[in-house]
Order: C-alpha cells, then structure tokens, then sequence
C-alpha cells in the first residue's frame, strides 16, 4: 500500500472521519455519510517475489563467524572425549552467540545472559518431561506450549534474529532424547558452560570496536535518509523510502537511548537528528552528504560532529525520550494472543499428524510450524514456502555431504561448523536459502550419538517438513486475528492526536525548552508504529476493510507536520518560522 498517494478504499465499517471529529489535517470536516456494513476483504497469498534474493545483511559476518567460534570448542572436546551424544546440550548455549548483534554492548550483556538463562530454562523444562514420560503426545503437547511461549517472549521483548526458531529447535529435540531425573543436573550444567563461553564470544568485539552497534544503527539511519532525499517526492517508491527512514530513524534513537551515555554517543545523537532532518524535509537535504557521514561511521576513525544544528542542548533532550516510557508487559502481550494461539495449534496439530504418520522424529513438524508464524497470515505464507523449498533443496545437499561426513567423526563436526557458518552467512539474503544450509546440519547433528539411516533421514525430514508446513499455515488461517485492525484504529488516533498536539504547540509563541523536541520525536515515534501496525494488518486473513485512506491522509500531514517543527527548531539555516506555519495550515 502506500503511503504517498491516497488510493479509494473499499467499503468500510467507519468514514474516514466521523461527523463532529477533527479530521488527520486539523480541519473539521462537515457531515459525513452513515456507516456503512462492513465489508470483507480476502487476500490472494503471493508468489512472485517469495524466493528472490536480497542484499546480504551489513553484518552477516558477525553472528556467522560467532557461532563457529561459539560451536567449535565444545564440539572439539566432546570429540575428544569420546562423547559427541552430549552435543545437543553444549550447541544449546553455543547457538545463544546467534543473538543481539545489533545491540550496544551494555545491552548485549544483558541480553545475551538473558538467552542463556532462557534457553537452559527451555531445554530444562523439555528435559523434566522427557524423564517423567515417554508417552509421544504428550512431549508433543509439552513443545507445543514450550514453543507459544518462547514465540511470545521472544516477540514482546523484540529479541530479534534468530528468535524463537532457534530456541524451539533445542527444547523440542531435547523432549526425545532419553533422559532420567538424576542426569539433569549435569545435562543443564553443558548448556550453562556453553553458553558463558557464547557469552563471551559476543561480547570479545567490544574490545576493539566499542561503539560499533551504535555506529552502524546511525550510518543505516543517514543511508535510508538519503534514500529517501534522492526520491522526486511523488509515487510509491517515495513512501517506501520514507517507511524505512523513518523506521531506520526509531531504530537508531531505540540504540542509542540503550548505550551508555557518553560524548561518543551525543555525537552519534547529532548525525541521527541530521537523518531525522532529511526525512522531515527531503527536498533541503544534501544525500551526498549523508552518505559520505554513513560511510565515515563505518570506519573507525572518530565521529565527527555535524556542525550545522543550532540550538544544540534543547535539541538533543533525549531525556525526553527515556521519560516517555514503554507500554506495560501486559499491554504489549495483549496483542500476541491470537499469535501465541497460532503457535500452540499449529505446532501441536502437526506433531500429531507427524505421529500419526509413523513418523520417528515429530519434533520436526513441530520445529516446521513454530519457524512459521510471523506478524500476519500473508508473512506466515510467504515464510512456509520459503521454508518448504529451503528443505527440498537442503535434503539434496544433506545427500551430497553425507559420505565425507562418515568418513570419520571429526569430518561429521567440521562438515557441521561449515553449514553453522553458511547457514548465517545466507540467511540474511532470504530465509530459503540458510535453510538449505540447516537442513543438513540439522540431519547431520542426529548423527552425533550415532550413525543413522541416511535414506530414513531424508524420508522423515521430507514428511516432516511437508505436514508442519501445511498444518501450521492452516493453524494460522483457522485462528484470525480480529485484533488487527484495533490496534490500527488505536494507532491512527494516537498519532493524529500527536500531530494535533505538535501543531497546537507550533501555534504558541514561546513554547516551554524542550517541548518542540518532546513533541516532535512523539509524533515520529508515532507515525513509525501506525506504518508497522498497518502493514501487519494489511496482511491478515478475513479482516473488515482498512481505512487505507485515513490512514494516508495521517501519514501525509503528520509528515507535513514533522517538516513544520525542524524548521520552527530552526533546524534549516534557510527557512522560517512562517514556513512552518504555512505547513501546518495546509
């Protein structure tokens, strides 16, 4: 959809402005039709475009070399010892190097010791089950609930990439393997070990580059920015630029406000500004200059500090920011229901197909549905092909690798280590092609204990993949999210009500210090959530009609707005307060 040029919705529940309100520009529109029944609106689930490749990521590098040094170590003394069965529980903490490496390195620490706990906390609840039972359904109804959960932890807490896939694969694998309560203790204690040294492995590059995250979510936010200066202004290539800038933009502000405060920092807080400055106003931004700011950031060298902002003190009071504050835990899982509903249905429904297909490792189908579930039906459809294709083309490759990983037990670990690497290094460029990569890995880890039938294997894995692919999606059409288009309403009204409070302060003369910059980075923040909760609504299954046009129309002058504080900020050496205010009233 976008966001730059209204387009005629299809009939819906509510007009775009209800008679007597305040319509998105601040002008109060006359009496308007009744409502009209809602209308239904059906998607047609994409092909074209699933399985394209895309760049890789800026960083694919680093969890793709973290894990091998994460892996290598333990798998190589275990090999050593002779007891390469115990692999599954040390991959368990060595896989927690995947995590957290955009984040500064304060929060890192924090984050990654969170992984750990979470992680060992999972395999322990998977292990108690598997001494208690050996009944198949229950430990499938057992990962199921361990899956909704990790997907929802996961989620409120923005984790990030690899998420919950990664999490589920251990617990779920975990509730198969033979196990008595008094080997617990020491099971859990592999994991514990493995995952300090993952700790450490993530937090090794602050040494050299301490500020690297923070550089990087800046450098992103000025080449976005640029993106979006260089557009003509018109189409929809200009609001899909804007939609990123703006996004890359929350992004860096969310990086910064979670690193140390140091001067480092407030001059990374002053190039941000610059970003948010183009995006307000494109047409007086120089995208040269950006990128040649972006490519400084990349380097090593020291940041310098623009020295074109005015005002400098009122503008950088992030304090503000920090005393916004974050929903509450509760109101941030409110919307995760219908999703932690998809995952526990979905995951526990192809387990039971698995077994009841005769089908030795129905973890497999539950791993299948679990890696499916993203924001809205139209994302879970897309990620169900790519991952069904990833699969076909990783068994051909799992075939390919076999006979040099039996060729002894140090080739099976090396042939691992190089899939971990390839699997993360790919990934990036589209979720297909790691998984041709995991496939393999995954087949081959099952070889840790023992040789196993690699026809069976490759059977098994095919079912598998197949029944938790086409369960898990219809889990996800048969529970709709009727939630989605509440939170877009919710989201529409908080940010026409911060336009309406930017414009009301543009209007005052002497508005207080710091209240233009409070008011400003509200709307932005606002303007960035109603893109994101639009786009996962437009993707849901069954939904009333959108109000696509209102929600253009908020985007546009929100944006107008936006462009009326930078300059009455004084923000643009070249413009006035009057130029603002023109801005405002249009």
């Amino acid at each position: 959809m976008s966001s730059a040029t209204p387009r005629r919705p299809r009939p819906s529940g509510r007009p775009a402005s209800a008679p007597g309100t305040r319509s998105a520009s601040g002008t109060r529109p006359g009496p308007g039709p009744g409502p009209r029944p809602a209308a239904r609106r059906r998607l047609r689930l994409p092909v074209a475009g699933v399985l394209r490749l895309g760049r890789p990521s800026d960083i694919w590098f680093k969890p793709a070399l973290s894990v091998v040094a994460a892996v290598a170590p333990p798998n190589l003394i275990l090999l050593a010892l002779g007891r390469l069965d115990l692999a599954l529980y040390t991959m368990a903490g060595s896989l927690c190097a995947l995590y957290a490496h955009n984040r500064p390195y304060a929060a890192r620490a924090r984050v990654l010791a969170g992984v750990v706990l979470g992680m060992t906390g999972g395999l322990a609840v998977a292990l108690l089950a598997a001494s208690l039972t050996t009944d198949a359904v229950a430990l499938v109804t057992v990962g199921a609930l361990l899956a909704a959960a990790q997907k929802v932890l996961c989620d409120v807490t923005r984790l990030g990439p690899p998420g919950n896939v990664v999490l589920t694969f251990i617990s779920s694998a975990a509730l198969f393997v033979p196990q008595t309560p008094g080997q617990l203790p020491a099971h859990l204690g592999l994991p514990l070990a493995a995952g300090v040294w993952a700790w450490v492995i993530g937090m090794a590059p602050g040494l050299l580059r301490p500020h690297g995250p923070e550089r990087r979510a800046t450098a992103h936010a000025l080449e976005t920015a640029a993106a979006h200066a260089a557009t003509d202004g018109t189409g929809d290539d200009h609001a899909r630029t804007r939609a990123a800038a703006a996004a890359a933009v929350h992004a860096a502000w969310q990086t910064l406000l979670s690193a140390r405060a140091t001067e480092n920092r407030r001059a990374l807080e002053r190039l941000v500004v610059r970003a948010e400055i183009a995006l307000a106003a494109p047409a007086d931004a120089d995208p040269a200059q950006l990128r040649e700011r972006a490519r400084q950031l990349r380097g090593t060298g020291p940041v310098r500090h623009p020295g074109d902002l005015v005002d400098d003190d009122e503008l950088l009071g992030v304090d503000v920011e920090l005393a916004v504050g974050r929903p509450s835990l509760w109101h941030r899982l409110g919307p995760l229901a219908p999703i932690a509903a998809r995952t526990a249905l979905g995951c526990a429904l192809a387990g039971y197909v698995s077994l009841a297909l005769g089908v030795g490792r129905p973890y497999w189908a539950l791993v299948t549905a679990a890696s499916l579930y993203q924001a809205n039906v139209t994302l879970t459809w897309k990620r169900g092909v790519q991952r069904v294709v990833g699969n076909l083309v990783g068994v051909l490759a799992f075939a390919a690798l076999v006979p040099l990983a039996h060729l002894t037990r140090a080739a099976l670990v090396l042939v691992c280590l190089a899939l971990n690497f390839g699997a993360e290094a790919l990934i990036s460029r589209n979720y297909w092609l790691g998984s041709v990569c995991v496939t393999p890995m995954a087949l081959l880890i099952t070889e840790f204990a023992q040789v196993q039938d690699s026809g069976r294997l490759i059977t098994e894995r095919l079912a598998d993949t197949l029944v938790g692919a086409v369960v898990g999606f219809v889990a996800a059409v048969a529970v709709t999210n009727r939630r989605a288009g509440d939170r877009l309403g919710h989201a529409l009204t908080c940010a026409e009500q911060a336009r309406e409070r930017a414009a009301r302060l543009l209007t005052e003369p002497s508005p207080a210090p710091g209240a233009l910059e409070s008011v400003r980075r509200g709307l932005a923040a606002a303007l960035v959530d109603l893109r994101a909760t639009a786009d996962a609504a437009s993707g849901e299954w069954w939904q009333r009609a959108l109000p696509e046009e209102r929600v253009v129309s908020a985007e546009q002058s929100g944006h107008r707005t936006l462009a009326a504080t930078v300059r009455r900020q004084g923000l643009l050496l070249d413009r006035d307060a009057s130029a603002g205010a023109e801005d405002v009233r249009r």
